[in-house]
């Protein structure tokens, strides 16, 4: 049997068949868009149930726990801003990722990158804490995350003291060479932005007597901010830049 040439399908067929895709349309474009709500973020599981999940291989799911969590806010084709997220649970999962995978450094990038740069100061400040502690577990690793707070805490909050609090530990706790010699540098020179001349002297002629600053460029600029200090100190005024 020959199919009917459509040239002999009955007007009122095709007409009604265009209707009814228009219509199907029409419904389809008035429907709500799917959306994902920033308290939808679960709790994470806890660690003893993701180690048994992990199966032996515990980095390979810390890291697809992180892609995971980097995901959420563009699940169901909607976007949830990080400032909206809730943030006890953002470092729940962070907390657990890194117990997952001491060594991985994208869960502290992160925070760092993009959770701490969220315009609320209040979860701002929830995220630099997290990195301090977290830090404090392993300083020879975790350094730059906590040179980066330190950077945000003064640029983006404003806050010298909390500033100050985590070059000072970056200062104590990290020994790594692979560190460099500006790491070691930053307290000094928030104190000085503090106006605490005297302790970023102290601060500073110490590095240079320590021999830690094997560079000898960066010698020469920890000996003229020396100077800049010391003339600041004799005159009250900004020494001269040289």
């Amino acid at each position: 049997m020959r199919e009917r040439p459509l040239a002999q399908v009955p007007p009122w067929i095709t007409g009604g068949f265009v209707l009814a895709l228009a219509l199907q349309l029409l419904v389809a474009g008035l429907q709500p868009k799917p959306s994902v709500r920033a308290q939808d973020l679960p709790a994470p599981p806890g660690i003893a149930a993701l180690r048994l999940a992990a199966l032996g291989d515990p980095i390979a799911l810390a890291k697809g726990l992180m892609l995971y969590l980097q995901a959420f806010d563009y699940q169901a084709g909607s976007r949830v801003p990080y400032r909206d997220l809730d943030y006890d649970r953002l470092e729940a999962w962070l907390g657990r990722i890194l117990e997952l995978d001491p060594g991985g450094q994208y869960p502290l990038m992160s925070a760092a990158r993009f959770y701490a740069e969220v315009p609320d100061p209040a979860k701002q400040r929830r995220v630099l804490e997290l990195i301090h502690r977290e830090y404090l577990k392993d300083p020879n690793r975790r350094w730059p995350w906590l040179a980066h707070a330190a950077v945000v805490a003064k640029h983006q909050l404003k806050d010298l003291p909390l500033a100050r609090q985590y070059a000072a530990a970056l200062q104590r706790n990290t020994t790594t060479p692979d560190a460099p010699v500006w790491v070691r540098q930053m307290e000094p020179f928030i104190l000085a932005d503090m106006n605490e001349l005297e302790a970023a002297k102290v601060l500073i002629g110490g590095l240079i007597a320590s021999g830690q600053v094997k560079d000898e460029r960066d010698a020469l600029l920890l000996k003229q901010r020396l100077e800049q200090l010391e003339e600041r100190l004799r005159t009250g005024k900004p020494a001269a830049k040289p």
